[in-house]
């Protein structure tokens, strides 16, 4: 710590701020240097004590009443006595517009409120040091005459203009990209010339042990020159350097070179090496060059974290993809096998039974692979609904029957209560449906064997109101309005394990407010039970519409008996459950895994569809489409993409390779008699 010297040797800043709180809060921070903290709550007044007063440096608050902070400075740069003066701007409000006017103005640094001391100390004790090493110049100037005294002064003006200039470059330049390579070689490259003639910044890759080492020399137009090189390139003493650095020790001083670390969140990650051919760093430099690489330190680790995240969130999107398409394939064949049993036991009342309920499940969960798939989708308020008429009750048979199984298994007792007259909402029944699904089956993992579980249904005025309560575990009080937040679980507990990722109560707040209603949690406290409550605007009752008649499949009516299919599937059940399917509605159908043999077939048999997979084994869909459009015996068949693949960016490469559809598993009959009857048959 500094000693405070008497009141006429001490070194003047002036601090300007409109709030007399904050420039004490500056006051209590900067004491420690012992410095003459001069105080001024208006930039009028500024410009008084500047006419009475030298300033090593100035702390100016750019939002202000009357002046402001940008005029306060113009006038101070016109006034030859503070024309020098370094300014650092005070904002709670920092961007690139605003940091353009400021540096137009003057400023060498902006510091955001509220700013953080160990920094601002820092900051200020490298204009203190500047400008007393300018007076101590000044005076030494002084016993050698007038001329040697203006010389002098005019080489000490230049010389701290000169580090002040590398600071104020820093800031503009510092920050400007998020890219780790650009940020790393423009620390580098305001090093040169100015503070050293070479130098040298090594950093470790980010999440690896590998080194980044960016280069900068002085090129023969005097220009920085800078390369990536080799971390063998670096010399022994260089390199026993950076290792030292690394493992958090000090480097040894090496003549002409200064070492300086880079550290952030007290590891450090790097060094800064500055060289020079001849002479050594004097104190300022050294003080430049500490300040600079203390902001080097920042930008590359906010480039570093921002690399990070880009990654875990490539990575996330790629997982969720490869999940949706693994979820897909198994869902594809149950699907194919579910109409199968309605088309081969029409008059079953059983079979049909349990082919309905394989049915909706199937919806259900085709829906849920699609929100994993798409969480962005999700946090960003973009499911698109399919609304119409709903009555409640149908949509809560669905959800009972989804939940049940949970609740038996757990052995609760499962209270209902559903008015007897038709409630309507104007929604979308299968999102409504796992709006109520979510709610039980949180109900029933969170309470304990053998508790309670409430489902009430009542109307309002034209309010539906829904509730699901239990005699679970409760909810804090400070979780109540965090519960609907992405990926928040109340209980993280290994028996607890079975609670889901924290996406069910999100869905359901989303959900729900697209439908124009609310959601409410409300609990007593842990171990008190909870209760979800779900309003959703009622409308009239609709016209009794007829039954809409189940499509019925006639092989001796159908224009597609004639057809005949190529399927190409690498998964044998999804494989071998589509051709039975289509062998009831056309005339002839083959089966293929991999692409040699569908090849084979293809040039035999000449089918005018042809439905791919695209991730086969060896030659994938793409590559098997392409060959089949070079083909002239398979050039003008119909191509169908059928894929657990659904992205944008996949139907575009389907697009591409030459198919003429792309579908995303499972795909019901429905939808796949539609996709053929809507090309000709007797050509593509």
């Amino acid at each position: 710590m500094d000693h405070p010297a008497s009141h006429e040797e001490r070194t003047s800043i002036l601090v300007v701020d409109d709030l007399e709180e904050k420039i004490l809060v500056y006051h209590s921070i900067l004491d420690e240097l012992g410095l003459n903290i001069v105080k001024a709550r208006s930039g009028e007044e500024a410009l008084r004590q500047i006419l009475k007063n030298e300033f090593a440096v100035i702390l100016l608050d750019v939002q202000m009443p009357g002046m402001d902070g940008f005029e306060t400075a113009a006038l101070i740069r016109k006034r030859r006595r503070s024309m020098h003066t370094p300014i650092i701007f005070l904002t709670a409000f920092i961007d690139d517009v605003r940091s353009q006017a400021g540096y137009a103005h003057g400023a060498v640094d902006y510091m955001a409120t509220p700013v953080v001391p160990d920094v601002l100390r820092a900051k200020v004790r490298v204009f203190v040091d500047l400008h007393r090493m300018t007076q101590q110049v000044r005076r030494q100037a002084e016993a050698r005459g007038v001329l040697a005294l203006e010389r002098s002064r005019r080489e000490a003006a230049e010389e701290s203009n000169r580090r002040l200039a590398i600071l104020a470059r820093a800031g503009a330049v510092l920050g400007q990209s998020l890219d780790y390579l650009v940020t790393a070689a423009d620390v580098a490259r305001l090093t040169v010339p100015d503070l050293a003639d070479s130098a040298f910044l090594v950093v470790l890759r980010p999440g690896e042990r590998d080194w980044i080492t960016t280069s900068v020399r002085q090129g023969s137009n005097g220009s920085a020159v800078v390369e990536q090189i080799d971390r063998g390139e670096l010399s022994d003493r260089h390199l026993s350097a950076v290792e030292r650095i690394l493992a958090d020790k000090l480097p040894e001083a090496e003549g002409g070179d200064l070492v300086l670390p880079l550290r952030a969140r007290g590891k450090p990650f790097g060094a800064l090496i500055l060289s020079r051919q001849s002479g050594s760093f004097d104190p300022p430099d050294v003080t430049v060059a500490d300040v600079l690489v203390g902001r080097a330190a920042v930008a590359l680790d906010n480039a570093r974290l921002y690399q990070g995240i880009e990654a875990a969130d490539r990575q996330k999107n790629e997982f969720l993809s490869m999940l949706a398409h693994e979820l897909r394939n198994p869902l594809a064949p149950i699907v194919n096998a579910a109409e199968i049993l309605r088309l081969a036991l029409p008059n079953e009342p059983q079979v049909q039974w349990a082919r309905n309920v394989i049915d909706r499940q199937l919806n259900h969960m085709v829906r849920l692979v699609d929100d994993l798939l798409d969480v962005s989708r999700i946090t960003s308020g973009k499911i698109r609904l399919q609304r119409g008429p709903v009555q409640i009750s149908e949509v809560l048979s669905t959800a009972i029957e989804a939940s049940r199984p949970l609740i038996d298994r757990a052995g609760h007792q499962f209270e209902i209560a559903i008015p007897e007259q038709s409630i309507w909402v104007d929604g979308d029944a299968a999102r409504l449906s796992q709006v109520a699904t979510n709610l039980l089956r949180n109900a029933a993992k969170y309470t304990d064997p053998g508790g309670r579980v409430y489902l009430t249904v009542e109307c309002e005025g034209e309010t539906a109101i829904i509730s699901v309560r239990d005699t679970g575990i409760g909810i804090p009080p400070d979780m109540l309005h965090a519960v609907f937040e992405l990926f928040t679980q109340v209980d993280r507990s290994l028996d607890r394990a079975q609670g889901g990722l924290g996406i069910g109560l999100t869905l359901v707040h989303r959900l729900v407010t697209m439908h124009g209603g609310t959601v409410t949690a409300a609990s007593e406290g842990l171990g008190k039970g909870s209760e979800f409550v779900v309003r959703l605007p009622t409308i009239p009752s609709p016209h009794a519409a007829e039954p809409a008649a189940t499509p019925t499949i006639r092989r001796e009516q159908s224009r597609l008996d004639q057809l005949s299919v190529l399927v190409v599937d690498d998964h044998v059940d999804g494989a071998g459950s589509l051709a039975a399917l289509l062998g009831r509605i056309c005339r002839e159908v083959h089966v293929a895994q991999t692409a040699p043999p569908a090849i084979d077939l293809a040039l035999t048999h000449r089918p005018q569809f042809i439905i791919l997979d695209i991730g086969l084994p060896g030659m994938n869909g793409y590559e098997l489409a392409r060959h089949f459009r070079s083909r002239p015996e398979t050039r003008d068949a119909v191509l169908i993409a059928m894929t657990g693949y659904g992205g944008d960016e996949d139907v575009q490469r389907s697009r591409e390779a030459g198919f003429d559809r792309h579908l995303v598993k499972p795909v019901e009959l429905v939808e796949l008699r539609r996709t053929l009857e809507s090309f000709p048959h007797s050509q593509r």
